[in-house]
């Protein structure tokens, strides 16, 4: 079908998706979707990148993606805090389906520019971690998915160093908070390696710490250091 004529010498309003874009993205597979977006990112059209990150902040700022995920109920609406733990994130024999769409849900996030605000999905993550024990038949797939739980976690603190860095800090209390929570969550886990190590455990790996990239990650860096860097980019 070809386009509808443009008047000579009008221009297409700013903001605007065009309609054969429009019915492009709402029809192509989320497959090939990626790869257009990957394709348009690598080729190194001058600010292409930083808009495409701006626009998933704005659009993942709107939406519920720093909350924690569960189901949705039988009226359609999410549950309340406490029935969080009716959906675990870690089974004896391997993460649920829930550990999944946090994660994706945290990538989103610290990919898109917004690294504070996925810290307290993988802290909650890290926390589910605490008193499981590991089934044989499991242990594979837990030790996989908390290695992959670590690169998470580091990879979100780089994602906060840049935002610090980029001056896009709103709340800096949040932001402290945020870490604190995070910094917290890892020494509980360790504390409760430490305590697996005493005791006669199934599988070797519920005794070993699975979280030093992101414990190394956060050491020797507080939030409220950073603060001046901040007001330091702005005034430039």
């Amino acid at each position: 079908m070809a386009s509808p004529p443009t008047p000579s010498g009008s221009r297409p309003a700013l903001g605007h998706v065009n309609l054969m874009a429009d019915t492009l993205i709402a029809n192509a597979t989320p497959d090939d979707l990626r790869a257009i977006i990957r394709s348009m990112v690598s080729s190194a059209t001058p600010g292409i990148a930083a808009a495409l990150n701006a626009a998933a902040r704005e659009r993942l700022s709107q939406t519920a993606y720093t909350g924690i995920p569960t189901p949705p109920s039988s009226a359609g609406s999410s549950p309340r805090e406490a029935d969080i733990s009716a959906f675990p994130l870690l089974t004896p024999y391997g993460p649920t389906p829930h550990m999944q769409e946090l994660l994706r849900r945290a990538r989103a996030l610290y990919g898109s520019g917004m690294g504070f605000a996925s810290l307290g999905l993988l802290a909650h993550a890290a926390r589910s971690t605490l008193g499981l024990r590991w089934d044989a038949e499991g242990e594979e797939q837990l030790t996989d998915i908390l290695a992959l739980l670590d690169a998470d976690m580091a990879q979100a603190v780089q994602s906060c160093k840049e935002e610090v860095d980029s001056g896009r800090v709103h709340s800096w209390e949040e932001a402290s908070f945020a870490v604190s929570d995070l910094r917290a969550a890892l020494r509980e886990c360790e504390a409760d390696c430490a305590s697996r190590a005493r005791r006669q455990m199934v599988c070797s790996g519920e005794k070993e710490f699975a979280f030093e990239r992101a414990m190394i990650s956060l050491n020797y860096w507080e939030v409220p250091v950073l603060r001046s860097r901040c007001n330091e980019i702005k005034t430039r």
